[in-house]
């Protein structure tokens, strides 16, 4: 499954982070290094479960002051291609069961660069009013964010 981008329902952002395919890779996939730059920081972010396979159960929460924590993501991965891509989507939990709500899908991929790895995050919505609603929630900035700190966390 390539997902290719439909411009008037996907939002994405890109960065060549100079670190190896596999450090970036490992830095998404430990849940003690993924917690460091998932969300913008001050904010903390925790994994609660992270079941990397089809079907499995992707559960984070986030926190402004790291003593009271509410939910961030609930979802299900979709396809885990080692050191190439993930998806996830919050349309569905564990199990593949359907989910109370849903917002998006997400496609990261990863492919080397002579510079170090090519990283694409890209947000699949369902309809236009979801996009937009998740651009003026600060996509861009939000997700630039984190991606940053994905490059500053592996290239250190």
């Amino acid at each position: 499954m390539n997902a290719l981008p439909h411009s008037d329902l996907d939002l994405a952002v890109s960065r060549i982070i100079k670190a190896p395919r596999s450090v970036v890779w490992n830095a998404w996939v430990n849940p003690r290094s993924f917690e460091q730059w998932f969300v913008p920081a001050p904010e903390i972010c925790r994994v609660q479960e992270m079941n990397l396979q089809p079907g499995g159960t992707f559960r984070t929460e986030i926190s402004e002051s790291g003593l009271e924590y509410g939910p961030h993501i609930t979802g299900c991965f979709l396809a885990v291609d080692e050191f190439e891509r993930i998806v996830f989507t919050d349309a569905l939990v564990g199990d593949w069961r359907p989910s109370e709500t849903s917002f998006v899908t997400t496609v990261i991929t990863m492919k080397d660069h002579p510079d170090g790895t090519e990283y694409i995050a890209t947000a699949m919505h369902r309809n236009i009013t979801d996009r937009d609603k998740h651009e003026q929630l600060g996509f861009h900035e939000g997700w630039g964010t984190v991606t940053r700190q994905l490059a500053d966390l592996v290239q250190s």
